[in-house]
């Protein structure tokens, strides 16, 4: 029957593409929901129609498809002359209740051939105002399709000898679910009588289901495009009568309708029973035991030899011997190895090699299941058989966690089998590589043994790991294993490594000699540094600005209790926070500069030494020979480019520890990250090209949730990343923090500072009275536009030489450039005051080339542009706003700003702060980030001194402002005012 297998897949597509119709809601006949529907059987299933009439004697009207058009049906004839898809009146008799009694009376009703009336009842299963009787002939449509699709169709004759398909074989949910919609289906849904004399019947509504579903079964194959459909039986559309098929047609129609099913009980204790007797001569591998099922009580379940010998005939009836073979027969036809149970007088227990249970444990057990054969495997068949990829040191190797990356032994990298979780041992796996058969008997029991998991028992040796590598891939619990991606468990001093690293940190001890109160959060900061320095592992700190990652790492340096000295390579703007930072919380541990044509590290003992970045690369060679105890990279997005000579020469310097310092770890991707965490850690994340292929790419174009978490559980152990906004933080924060940053003066700005300070004291000290306030006034004056920069003290209206050019002349525009590369990567918004107009507008021209969204607001700026610039920024159209001191100090509200950056000092600190009240103020949401920018050395350096150290003698001294220090005597000013060189 070559036409009937070629029907049933022609039936599985059509079927699904009359779902697909129905569910999108196509062009398709359109009846008004109040009908009932009820199915009209024909001799020739596939002529069945369903009619829609009004149980309430309403009228009934044919409109037309919902998009206005006539609907087109399937091409052929649909039993009865009416055009296809176009809903045809008609009369119907119907039987109706009247008060106890029930009449016979006809009705105007709408009819449709059943590939119309489909995906019009399957949709209506969803439509509140449908009819129960349409609603439920709609889930028995949709039953239909669902078996259809499932290759559920049988081959037979109509009682005249036709041509039909079936609906079958049914499994006992089918039945079940069968039974069900036709217990909920109301009166109105089977309402046509029987012919007939005697009384008034109407037809049982599983039995009309059942016809429903025979007839569904016999019109979805028969399309134009099944195969050598013209003519051809169980393909054409037109009746073909079959006169010498009864015979077969009988078998089928007998296995459709038996009473009984079979399934395969595998009985692997009947092992080595059958050798030479099982599949051609082949070793005997276990035997399949077959039951016998009652469709219509599932409970009732008998082994087909008690069937055959007459035990069970009470139960099943005389004719379940017969349904049986059948169903032995056609089982035989999907897994051949059962003909041989055909050729037995008792079809009950088949004898089966190893290829056969092999088989039966993959896809023929599929194929069975879906012809409705089920396989059991024994109950003590231990079905948890597993094979994990595990990584664990040698035997002999480093056990504890500490000296883990001291060691230059190599990792193991195997496979690892166990049973119900339990590991096997060596000579299990050995049992299981050399059995060659899909069952083994371990530790008492069967074990189904898969033949992939046999190949890993075999070749069990994946390769040897450095440390690096391997904790690389306990953390992130996968690795590439047989040509594909695997888990993998770490082991013994490996696994207790990964659970060090990922259980978290109590916040540390204070160290001795630190003069510092540190909050929890930087206690646990410190923790964590000193865990991972302590393991031979770097880290880098990623804290918020503000948090205080200077004073943390000083703290590291006291607890980890070293001889080597500490190198600090950082900004040159940053040298003397370091050192300020160093002195305030570690007095007495020795701190020098190496930077400078003087510098040197002869002497050096311990204690921290400070470099550039810029000397770093070109003195890497000499600090590569001095042995440090750990190296600190502070703002170390400066080295986010591996390929960079900074870069490069930073990862010469060798260190038993390392320490980056950044709020930014990550700015524009991910190999940024790799470029830290790789100096850090060398080796961590493996080479920039497999680390972009395996997880950048996947991350940062959004495609891999699963690459996103295996990044994130390679990368926190060795990250700590607060931000002011997390829980535990801000609490402890002040509503307002203030920092002073020193910056060094250029070469330039010592020269002008230098000789104004000469030529004005050498005019001050011959003057008297008002000239002399005045040229001490115009000194300091001076003083500050040389701090703040050159170009506003020569009056350069356009300077020189470009932006860059322009901030390598300014120690504080370069600072200022390195705050608001973090504030901004951090979506922050900044408020910069200055109090030169000059200065102002030389920064927000500076800021605009660098294509950086400013605003200039100045005392000259006025009222409605005034509000427009605050709109923006407020808003955040523009993160940064540039503003006169006194232009700017009073009215404004600016809550916007978390960030306020004082450019250059004014020495009354109350004007100070109520520029700074522009953000910080009522309404104000974040922690505000006060930033005062000072020139070491400089007056402004002197005055922040007495600002700190001496606010109330401050208070008394500059409470009227520059005016008082008109009244200093010239040793006084001059000791003011001289520049004083670092040390």
């Amino acid at each position: 029957m070559s036409d009937t297998t070629g029907g049933v897949a022609t039936a599985e597509r059509t079927a699904l593409r009359a779902r697909e119709r129905a569910e999108q809601g196509r062009t398709v006949p359109s009846v008004p929901a109040r009908l009932a529907a009820v199915f009209l059987p024909a001799p020739l299933p596939r002529d069945g129609r369903i009619a829609f009439w009004d149980p309430e004697g309403g009228p009934v009207t044919a409109p037309a498809s919902e998009d206005g058009a006539q609907p087109a049906g399937p091409a052929g004839d649909g039993g009865d002359g009416a055009p296809e898809g176009v809903p045809e009146p008609t009369e119907l008799t119907v039987v109706r209740r009247h008060g106890t009694a029930a009449r016979r009376g006809t009705t105007p009703a709408l009819s449709l051939p059943l590939a119309e009336a489909l995906p019009l009842l399957v949709r209506a299963r969803h439509d509140p105002a449908a009819h129960p009787a349409t609603a439920c002939w709609g889930a028995a449509a949709l039953h239909a399709l669902r078996l259809t699709a499932r290759g559920r169709l049988l081959p037979g004759l109509t009682p005249t000898g036709h041509d039909a398909w079936r609906a079958g074989p049914l499994d006992p949910d089918d039945v079940a679910h069968l039974r069900a919609v036709a217990a909920a289906l109301p009166p109105e849904g089977h309402a046509v009588p029987l012919d007939g004399p005697g009384p008034l019947r109407l037809p049982a509504p599983e039995a009309l289901m059942r016809s429903f579903l025979d007839a569904v079964a016999d019109t979805l194959p028969r399309t134009p495009a099944a195969p050598h459909a013209s003519g051809r039986p169980f393909a054409a559309r037109a009746a073909q009568r079959l006169p010498d098929a009864h015979d077969w047609a009988a078998e089928v129609a007998a296995g459709m309708d038996a009473g009984v099913r079979i399934s395969l009980r595998l009985d692997l204790s009947a092992y080595d029973l059958f050798d030479g007797d099982a599949g051609g001569g082949a070793r005997g591998a276990g035997a399949a035991v077959v039951q016998v099922h009652s469709l219509a009580d599932p409970t009732l379940v008998a082994d087909a030899a008690d069937l055959w010998s007459g035990a069970a005939d009470a139960a099943f009836g005389p004719r379940a011997r017969v349904d049986a073979a059948l169903a032995v027969r056609r089982a035989a036809r999907v897994w051949a190895p059962l003909d041989r149970l055909t050729e037995q007088d008792v079809p009950d227990v088949l004898s089966l090699s190893e290829d056969e249970v092999t088989d039966l444990l993959g896809v023929a057990a599929g194929r069975l299941a879906a012809a409705g054969v089920a396989v059991h495997w024994p109950r003590d068949l231990a079905h948890d058989l597993t094979a994990t990829a595990v990584v664990r040191p040698a035997p002999g190797s480093a056990t504890d966690g500490t000296g883990f990356f001291e060691s230059e032994d190599l990792l193991q990298f195997r496979w690892q089998l166990a049973i119900g979780g339990d590991p096997l041992t060596e000579a299990e796996m050995d049992t299981l590589a050399e059995a060659h058969r899909p069952v083994v008997r371990l530790r008492d029991r069967w074990v189904l043994v898969d033949p992939a998991l046999a190949r890993r028992a075999r070749a069990r040796d994946l390769g040897l790991l450095d440390p690096v590598d391997a904790l690389s891939v306990a953390l992130t619990g996968t690795a590439e294993a047989d040509g594909e991606t695997v888990e993998v468990v770490p082991a013994g001093a490996l696994a207790a490594l990964r659970d060090r690293l990922t259980a978290g940190v109590r916040p540390a001890e204070p160290p001795p000699g630190l003069h510092a109160t540190l909050r929890d959060y930087q206690l646990r900061g410190l923790a964590w540094l000193d865990l991972m320095t302590s393991l031979g592992l770097g880290g880098c700190l990623a804290d918020d600005m503000g948090l205080g990652k200077t004073v943390t790492v000083i703290a590291l340096h006291l607890k980890r209790a070293r001889t080597e000295p500490t190198l600090v390579v950082c900004p040159a703007s940053l040298l003397g926070n370091w050192q300020r930072e160093i002195t305030r919380f570690a007095p007495g541990v020795p701190v020098r500069r190496f930077h400078g044509p003087d510098r040197t590290l002869d002497g050096l003992k311990d204690g921290f030494v400070l470099t550039t970045y810029g000397t770093m690369r070109s003195a890497a060679t000499t600090l590569a020979e001095q042995p440090w105890g750990m190296v600190v990279a502070d703002e170390a997005q400066h080295v986010k480019n591996p390929y960079s000579a900074t870069a490069k020469a930073l990862r010469t310097i060798p260190s038993p520890a390392r320490v980056a310092l950044t709020g930014t770890p990550v700015e524009n991707n991910l190999s940024e990250l790799w470029a830290l965490l790789d100096w850090t850690t060398p080796g961590l994340l493996g080479p920039l090209k497999s680390f972009r292929a395996r997880h950048a790419r996947a991350v940062e174009n959004g495609e891999d949730e699963e690459a996103v978490r295996r990044l994130a559980r390679l990368v926190r152990p060795f990250l700590l990343r607060r931000r002011k906004s997390d829980p535990g933080i801000v609490p402890e924060l002040p509503p307002k923090t203030e920092t002073d940053h020193p910056v060094p003066l250029t070469r330039e700005q010592a020269a002008l500072y230098e000789a104004v300070v000469r030529e004005s004291m050498a005019a001050i000290e011959t003057a008297g009275g008002m000239a002399r306030r005045g040229l001490v006034l115009k000194l300091l004056t001076s003083l500050k536009q040389i701090c703040d920069h050159p170009a506003l003290f020569l009056k350069e209206d356009h300077p020189p030489g470009g932006t860059d050019r322009l901030t390598a002349r300014s120690g504080k525009l370069a600072l200022l450039d390195e705050l608001l590369d973090t504030v901004l990567a951090e979506d922050g918004s900044v408020l910069v005051f200055t109090q030169y107009v000059g200065m102002a507008r030389l920064i927000a021209s500076h800021l605009s080339a660098h294509a950086v969204p400013v605003e200039l607001l100045h005392g000259g700026t006025p009222v409605p542009e005034r509000e427009r610039m605050v709109d923006r920024f407020q808003s955040g159209a523009a993160p940064v706003l540039v503003l006169s001191l006194k232009a700017a100090g009073t009215g404004l509200n600016l809550t916007r700003a978390g960030h306020v950056v004082h450019f250059d000092r004014w020495w009354n600190p109350a004007v100070e702060e109520q520029a700074t009240d522009r953000a910080y103020r009522i309404g104000q949401t974040q922690p505000v980030q006060v930033h005062r920018l000072i020139t070491e050395g400089t007056v402004e350096d002197r005055i922040a001194e007495m600002l700190e150290s001496k606010r109330a003698l401050a208070d008394a001294v500059l409470g009227g402002g520059e005016s008082a220090l008109t009244e200093l005597t010239d040793r006084e000013l001059s000791d003011l005012v001289s520049l004083r060189r670092p040390s």
